[in-house]
C-alpha cells in the first residue's frame, strides 16, 4: 500500500511513518516543517526507497493537488495539526487555520484525486483526532465513539470541527473515510513542550518540575508506537465511515505520572535523587479538563487490537530514550516557546 501521511515529521506522524515503512508500505511524508516538526524523527527511513518527502503545507491546495496526482497514494493518513493546548490559548488563530481550514483543503484535494481516479474502492482517508473533543469526565465513566462532543479549549474545538468536516465529506460526497480519536500519547521523539518530556528534561537539568493545579487531572496514557500500530490496523481493517477510540488502558493522574518519571530517573541518575523534590505546583491552565478516559471496546472487539505497553514500561522506555538521545532534544531547546510557560491568557 502507498500511504500519504500528513504531519509525518511530527511526533505521532513520524512514528506512523517509521512503522509503515518497516512493514513494507510506501510512504509519502507531507509536512510543512513548523516549529514542532523534525526531519531527524524520520532519519532512520529517509534513505529507504519506500520513503519520499514533500515539504508542503496542507493549507496549500495547489500543492496538495500536485502531490496527490504525482504520488497516487492508496490512502491518506491525516495527522498534520497544531496540537498544544497551551499554545491554542495564547494564539488560537493558527489552530483554526491548520486544523479546520487545512483539513477542509485536504479533504477537497483528496476528493478531487479520488474522483479523478475513478473512485477506486480501496482508497481510504484516515482522519486522526483526539479524545479531547469529548470534553471532560468526572471520576467515573469513559468516552465511547457515541459520546457527544463538548470541546473546552481552542485546540479541542478546532479538532472537533475537523472531525465534523470529515464526517460531512463522507456523508455528502461519499469520500471513503475512517476516523480515530486517541488518548494522550508519549514516547520517543516527543517535542519538549508536552508534559512527559518537560518533566524529564527539567529533572535532568535540576530545575523545578511544573505541575498544573494540584496534579489531580487524569489522562489515559498511550505509548506512541502502540498508537501507530493501532492507526495502521484501523487503516487496513476498519469499517468505512466508522470511528474508533484508541486508548492506552493506562489511566493516571498527572502527579502520579510525574512521580513515576522521577522514580525512573532516580534509578538511572541516583546521584541526583530524589527527583520528586523538584516538583513545583503552578497556577492551573484555564479550562483544564479534569479527566479523560477511553472505552476501547470497539477497536478491541471489531479489530482485535489492544495496547502492548503498560504505562510503567512505556515511561521507562521513554526516559531511557531521552537519556540516550541528548543531541536530538538539545537541538530543539531554542525553538519558539520551548521551556516557557504558555497558556496563561484567559
Amino acid at each position: 500500500m502507498k500511504i500519504l501521511v500528513t504531519g509525518g515529521a511530527g511526533f505521532i506522524g513520524s512514528a506512523v511513518v517509521r512503522l509503515a515503512v518497516s512493514r513494507g508500505h510506501e510512504v509519502v511524508n507531507v509536512d510543512a516543517l513548523t516549529y514542532a516538526a523534525c526531519l531527524e524523527n524520520v532519519a532512520s527511513v529517509s534513505e529507504n526507497p519506500l520513503y519520499a518527502f514533500e515539504h508542503a503545507d496542507i493549507c496549500d491546495r495547489a500543492a496538495m493537488d500536485r502531490i496527490l496526482v504525482a504520488h497516487k497514494p492508496d490512502a491518506v493518513m491525516h495527522l498534520a495539526a497544531e496540537s498544544h493546548v497551551d499554545r491554542s490559548i495564547d494564539g488560537p488563530g493558527a489552530f483554526i487555520q491548520t486544523n479546520i481550514t487545512g483539513t477542509y483543503i485536504l479533504l477537497e484535494a483528496a476528493r478531487a484525486y479520488w474522483e479523478g481516479a475513478g473512485k477506486p474502492e480501496g482508497f481510504r482517508f484516515h482522519h486522526i483526532s483526539t479524545d479531547e473533543v469529548f470534553g471532560s469526565l468526572e471520576a467515573e465513566g469513559q468516552f465511547t465513539e457515541d459520546t457527544p462532543y463538548a470541546p473546552n479549549s481552542p485546540y479541542s474545538a478546532s479538532k472537533a470541527a475537523s472531525d465534523h468536516l470529515v464526517r460531512a465529506w463522507a456523508e455528502t460526497y461519499g469520500l471513503p473515510v475512517v476516523m480515530t480519536n486517541c488518548s494522550n500519547n508519549y514516547g520517543p521523539y516527543h517535542f519538549p513542550e508536552k508534559l512527559v518530556p518537560v518533566v524529564i528534561l527539567k529533572a535532568l537539568a535540576g530545575e523545578a518540575i511544573p505541575v498544573y493545579g494540584t496534579g489531580e487531572n487524569v489522562r489515559d496514557w498511550l505509548y506512541v508506537e502502540d498508537h501507530a500500530d493501532a492507526l495502521l490496523c484501523v487503516l487496513e481493517k476498519g469499517v468505512l465511515n466508522r470511528s474508533y477510540n484508541v486508548g492506552g488502558e493506562n489511566e493516571a493522574t498527572n502527579l502520579d505520572l510525574v512521580k513515576m518519571i522521577c522514580g525512573v530517573l532516580d534509578q538511572r541518575r541516583p546521584s541526583n535523587a530524589p527527583h520528586a523534590d523538584l516538583i513545583s505546583f503552578v497556577a492551573d491552565r484555564p479550562g483544564h479538563d479534569l479527566r479523560y478516559a477511553i472505552d476501547p471496546t470497539r477497536i478491541r472487539t471489531e479489530l482485535n487490537w489492544r495496547p502492548s505497553v503498560t504505562v510503567e514500561e512505556g515511561i521507562a522506555k521513554t526516559v531511557d530514550w531521552y537519556l540516550d538521545n541528548q543531541d536530538w532534544w538539545s537541538a530543539l531547546q531554542n525553538r519558539d516557546g520551548v521551556g516557557a510557560r504558555l497558556g496563561t491568557k484567559s
